[in-house]
């Protein structure tokens, strides 16, 4: 739902006040086109903002958001592959979904309350999908804590034995910047008997602000990495100690251009707790005098990704001046150098998609020594539920 949220105050429906409801994606198995989270709204006359599936469920899911306004109460509804009936409404990836539809008012989901928040670029909706339904915004998700979250009163009625069994699982979601399910179930010893007490549903979603991606080196590979990154949805720095360098025209679009020492610049943000563990560095410097300091720097830090331009044997010297610094063999192995996955890269623009191929590969639930083609794969193309996503906590 957070990806909509942009662009409904400009969505027609919206901003005229129909009814609306909205499809999100809250359980999925196998390979699917989208993760969770991803939404659709749907007016009550029969607009449609956004996608689940890039066509294959969406003409069922607008049936059936319609059904609900109609009915005035939300729905789960699931899609699978059926190899039996082949007009069955299903993915035809062989995945499976589970959509819950939600309308709009005063029982639902509050689109005003939504089109209001949109603007920050942290922030988190949780939305209760049992009986009792409700939403709310959470809007600094990295510092959530349900200690004392009057939002998480609000949603949950103050009952500080289902906030503390909540908490266990938002907590890393909210922080994480991800979506997950997440099912408490009553035990025995709240207030009544397990049979009398409803398990409830949550689904949350957390944005974050964009993690950053920092260069360093002002040269023709920081030139075609800059654009690479932002593509990916990284606040760019680009950072060179030489002025000459930094000032020119073809670095303007990054999000920061700083002409300062690198590893001081990059000691300084990591000071005033602008670096985190989502964090990317990549040293295009290929300069000792630069990428020593730099890297001993940030092999001190807790980064998403390190990586350093250069030969195997601009490598191997590196190893060596590394371990003259102290650097210990464990922290070694986090760095990528050479940068970039081997993919024949020889032109800026084709190391650009080496090193931005190996930053995805880092992210993945893989070793990146594992990636290879999809069609030499097997199994699932998409990440399928983590943990998270679908444990049980009772609360006490």
């Amino acid at each position: 739902m957070l990806e909509l949220m942009p662009s409904l105050g400009m969505w027609r429906p919206a901003v005229s006040g129909q009814r609306c409801a909205v499809a999100t994606i809250v359980a999925a198995g196998g390979s699917v086109p989208r993760p969770l989270g991803t939404s659709m709204l749907v007016s009550e006359h029969g607009d449609v903002l956004g996608s689940l599936s890039g066509g294959c469920v969406e003409g069922a899911v607008v049936e059936a958001a319609l059904q609900a306004m109609h009915d005035g109460g939300s729905r789960l509804e699931s899609f699978g592959y059926s190899a039996e009936d082949a007009f069955a409404v299903g993915l035809t990836c062989g995945g499976e979904l589970e959509v819950h539809i939600q309308p709009s008012g005063p029982a639902g989901l509050d689109l005003a309350l939504l089109n209001a928040a949109s603007g920050g670029s942290s922030l988190a909706l949780i939305r209760r999908l049992d009986a009792a339904g409700g939403a709310v915004v959470v809007p600094d998700p990295a510092r959530f804590s349900a200690a004392g979250s009057r939002e998480l009163s609000d949603l949950l009625g103050g009952d500080d034995a289902v906030i503390r069994a909540a908490a266990a699982q938002l907590e890393p979601l909210l922080h994480g910047g991800r979506a997950g399910l997440v099912r408490l179930a009553p035990a025995e010893g709240c207030g009544g008997s397990v049979s009398e007490a409803e398990p409830i549903t949550l689904f949350v979603e957390s944005r974050l602000p964009a993690a950053r991606m920092l260069i360093f080196g002002a040269n023709d590979f920081g030139a075609a990495l800059l654009p690479a990154g932002k593509l990916l949805g990284y606040e760019v720095t680009l950072c060179d100690a030489r002025s000459a360098f930094s000032s020119q025209g073809r670095f303007l679009a990054a999000d920061h251009l700083v002409t300062a020492w690198p590893h001081r610049y990059l000691a300084a943000e990591a000071a005033a707790g602008r670096i985190d563990s989502r964090t990317v560095v990549c040293v295009l410097t290929h300069d000792p005098k630069f990428d020593i300091p730099l890297l001993e720097t940030a092999l001190d830090l807790d980064l998403a990704y390190v990586g350093a331009m250069g030969s195997r044997r601009s490598h191997r010297q590196r190893i060596v001046g590394l371990l003259a610094c102290g650097i210990p063999t464990d922290a070694l192995e986090r760095l990528h150098s050479p940068i970039g996955l081997d993919l024949g890269a020889v032109t800026p623009a084709e190391v650009a998609v080496s090193i931005t191929a190996e930053i995805l590969a880092s992210r993945a639930p893989r070793p990146a020594s594992a990636v290879g083609s999809l069609k030499d794969g097997a199994g699932p193309i998409h990440q399928t539920n983590t943990p998270e996503q679908s444990k049980v906590t009772p609360w006490t």
